[in-house]
This record gives C-alpha cells, structure tokens and sequence, in this order.
C-alpha cells in the first residue's frame, strides 16, 4: 500500500460515528489556525463556493411581488374600461366652441321701455346711465367685426345692451367733431383689467355703423404677432416686410360683411392692374373687396382698397380702425426672417399700417379715427409703451413728466415713436348713477333679486369700487353659465 493511502485510511474510520456522538466529543486542536491565507480556489481537495444570487430590483409600481417571488401585476384587479364610442372633436371644432359669442336667452325676462340705440344716442350727456339695445342689424355687424368677446355677459340677458357712461359721450363727440373738420382722431384707451375698454370700442364701432363709417378692426393684436399665422416677405421691400395673406382675407371679409351698405356706395377712382381680375373704373368698392377670393391675392386687394379709401374727397367716408390689445404690437414679434432673426411688430406690413395711422405719419384725408385699447389679461410686458403712455397722460394733466430708468436697456425706440403724440383716455370705476343704471337693468332681465335703493348701490358700488368687472362678478357671479 503507498503511503498517500495509508494516510487516508487513518483519516476516515472503518466504522460509521454516530453524528451527535462525534460533535460531542471533537475538539479542536490548539495548533489549527481558524483562517487559511490561500484562496479557496487554490487548495488542492476544495470545491470553489457557489455563486450568491444577487438582489432583485424593486419591481415597478403598480407591480408587486407574491409569496412564490414572482412578479404580479394589478391590472387584473383594476376595474374594466368601456369601449370608447364618443366621436373625436373634429379640427377646430373646440376652438370654435372657445370663441362661441351667444347674444340672447330665452330665459331673461325682457326688459320693458327699453330704448334701441339710435345714431345720435351715445351723443347726448343726458343719457349717461342709461341701457340701450344693439339693434338686429347692428348685431350681425358686429359679430363680423368680432366686436363681442366671449368672456362678456352676453348670454345671460335677453337682448344685448350697452351702458352709456360719460367716457362713452366724452368719445363719441370727439369722433364726430375729427370727422366734421376732415381730422383724424388719435387715441388710446387704456385702464386697470375689466374696466370696460373692449366695451368702448364696441360702442365706438357701433356709432361708426350707424354714421355710415368705413369700420375696420383688429379684434386681437396677438394673432398678428404670435407666429400663428403664415406670413411672407413682401418683394422690393426695405427694410423687408411681411405680409399675411390669411390674416389678410379673414380681414377683407369681415370689412365686406360689416360695410356692405356703405362699399355699395362708393365707386373705384384708380385703375388697379395687379388685382387677379379686372375692376374697371367706377366699380363698387364692394366689387372691389370681393376680388378677394384666395389668400394669395388678399394683401393685393386689401391694398387698392385702402388706397381708395384714402382718396381725398370723392364722397369719400370717414374710417374708423381699432385694435384691441396694444401692447401686443409694441414688442419683437415671434416671426423669424430667413436668417433666423426675429421679426419687429412693426416690420409686419398690417401693424405697420396701423401704426403709421396711430402716430400720425398717415392722415386719414376724409377725416375718422384711429384707437387702440390695452389689455391687463394676458399682455406682454412693454416698459416702452408703460413710459409713452404715463408721459401721455402727463402732459394732458399738466404734471411733470415720468423720465425713463438711466440704467434700463431694455427699451423700444420705435414703439416710442409709434405713441409719441397720441392722446390717452383711462378708464376707472363708474359713477353711483351709472351704476345704478346697469343694476335696475339686471334687476329688469330678472338676473338681480335684490331690491335696488340707495343702500343696495352703495354697497354693491363700495364693495367693487366702481369697476363694471368687479361689480358683474359680486352681482351676478352665481348666475354665470
């Protein structure tokens, strides 16, 4: 027998020891160290350790983990879903239901004795206070002009109306007297959020309808300016301009629909050869705004219109042109050149035409008026426009002049030029008669169920501090639909 196993026979005993009985009775030897320096790998006669199973990740949420270890979902204890069967909005459709205007209810009482506006209405101070309803006619009119705003309580009354305050005669004489003296009237109105200010160009607008005015509005100045619509360089044009011939044909449109009695009137005095179909002299200019029928020939057209308006005498009208939300214009624009430069407002061929009207570098010749109204809600910040107008309503007070911040860079010198000698009218809280006029006209529709007295007026009155906004929403607040 070799020697390797003779030793292995003295190692393991012939006989099996029982197991407690060889715990019990093995100790070990003094002269074993109790750790080995060599691998376990490496011994001769070892086997190498299994591998220990790594800990799993945490298991995503809405996944939990059974007593076997797997994975469980907890869909199958989520509750079914029905089948969807609703039919998608179609494009536009909830735009259209944004920007729905609704001018009656059949559920408003109708308001006895009250009178329909008339031409010289809004002219006389006598009125100031008073309710008075927006013809039919009037009505379709405006709403091409998009004169009404979805966010004014148009719904909650039989008929529309309007209140007649002292701002509302103070406007109107001052546009009858521009256009009597072949003047134009250059002026913006501004205020404090829901003081009225798109209401007065509403019933500036209505008066220029019933005074055979050409009227033209902008009813929101960001869709100018926030690259929603296509725009295009114009040839031959420098500094470059940009013209939109969407925006363009929705306008012409709208001017066609609001102004159809008067265009009908008025025959063409030029020829226009670059309109995409012959106009001969003596046309209508409601021949002529109907050339426009495509984009792509609407900033044409809406050109040789303007230059017929401004035809000096000829039984030409005045012209009354609006625009809601100012400071819209009066900042860079979102529009990008060709070479990835932002565009100014006032390098857009439609704001540029505005605003040369507003400072005064365009006349209108057959006298009219030119407004502009700010907004409070969702304007741009324009420390331009802020300065020109304090300095505005400095100068009309005969108090000193606001200076512009030494240290600020971020002015506008030419949205300076545009308002630098422009006139301010600022609107603040109504009178206790004219709140007392539109309080017994919701008490009329039967919206207000309070008695209306002095004590009721000079609460309602104190509580709003005289803003129209502020007193619709303490009064009929819970009413809104």
């Amino acid at each position: 027998m070799s020697a390797p196993n003779s030793l292995r026979c003295l190692l393991r005993p012939s006989a099996a020891v029982p197991r407690q009985i060889a715990a019990a009775t093995w100790t070990p030897s003094p002269w074993i160290a109790p750790f080995s320096t060599t691998p376990g790998a490496g011994k001769a006669g070892t086997t190498p350790k299994k591998n220990v199973p790594k800990p799993k990740a945490a298991a995503p949420r809405g996944v939990g983990m059974n007593p076997t270890g797997k994975k469980q979902s907890m869909k199958k204890f989520k509750k079914a879903q029905g089948a969807k069967t609703a039919k998608p909005p179609l494009p536009g459709e909830r735009k259209a239901m944004r920007k729905r205007i609704q001018l009656s209810n059949n559920n408003a009482l109708p308001v006895e004795g009250l009178a329909e506006l008339e031409p010289g209405t809004m002219l006389n101070p006598k009125n100031i206070g008073t309710m008075a309803a927006l013809p039919g006619a009037m009505q379709d009119n405006l709403r091409s002009l998009e004169a009404f705003k979805a966010t004014q309580f148009w719904p909650m009354f039989r008929q529309p109306a309007t209140l007649i305050r002292s701002e509302t005669v103070d406007l109107m004489n001052r546009m009858q007297s521009a256009a009597s003296k072949k003047e134009t009237l250059r002026l913006v109105v501004t205020g404090e959020r829901i003081t009225g200010k798109s209401l007065l160009l509403l019933q500036s607008m209505a008066y220029g309808l019933q005074n055979d005015w050409v009227v033209i509005n902008i009813p929101e100045a960001q869709e100018l300016t926030t690259a929603c619509t296509e725009y295009a360089p114009i040839p031959d044009t420098d500094p470059v301009q940009y013209m939109q011939n969407n925006y363009c044909l929705k306008m012409i449109q709208a001017i066609r629909k609001a102004n159809a009695s008067v265009l009908s009137k008025i025959t063409t005095a030029y020829s226009h050869p670059e309109l995409p179909q012959n106009i001969p002299i003596n046309s209508t200019l409601l021949a002529l705004a109907n050339a426009a029928k495509e984009p792509e020939s609407a900033w044409v057209v809406f050109q040789a219109l303007w230059k017929e308006l401004m035809r000096k005498g000829a039984a030409r009208p005045p012209v009354l042109f609006t625009l809601d939300g100012l400071p819209h214009i009066m900042k860079v624009s979102d529009y990008r050149s060709p070479a990835f430069e932002l565009i100014h407002s006032q390098d857009l061929a439609l704001v540029r035409l505005f605003s040369d009207v507003l400072s005064g570098a365009t006349s209108l010749p057959n006298g009219g008026a030119v407004l502009a109204a700010t907004t409070r809600g969702n304007a741009p910040r324009s420390p331009s426009m802020d300065l020109a107008l304090a300095q505005r309503e400095a100068e009309q007070a005969g108090t000193e002049l606001p200076k512009p911040e030494p240290y600020f860079k971020g002015y506008d010198l030419r949205s300076e030029e545009v308002l630098k000698t422009v006139s301010v009218m600022k609107l603040k809280g109504l009178s206790k008669v004219e709140a007392r006029g539109l309080m017994e006209y919701w008490a009329a529709s039967g919206i207000f169920r309070a008695t209306v007295d002095e004590k009721a007026v000079a609460a309602k009155w104190a509580l709003s501090a005289g803003v129209v906004g502020e007193m619709e929403r303490v009064n009929l607040l819970t009413m809104h639909p």
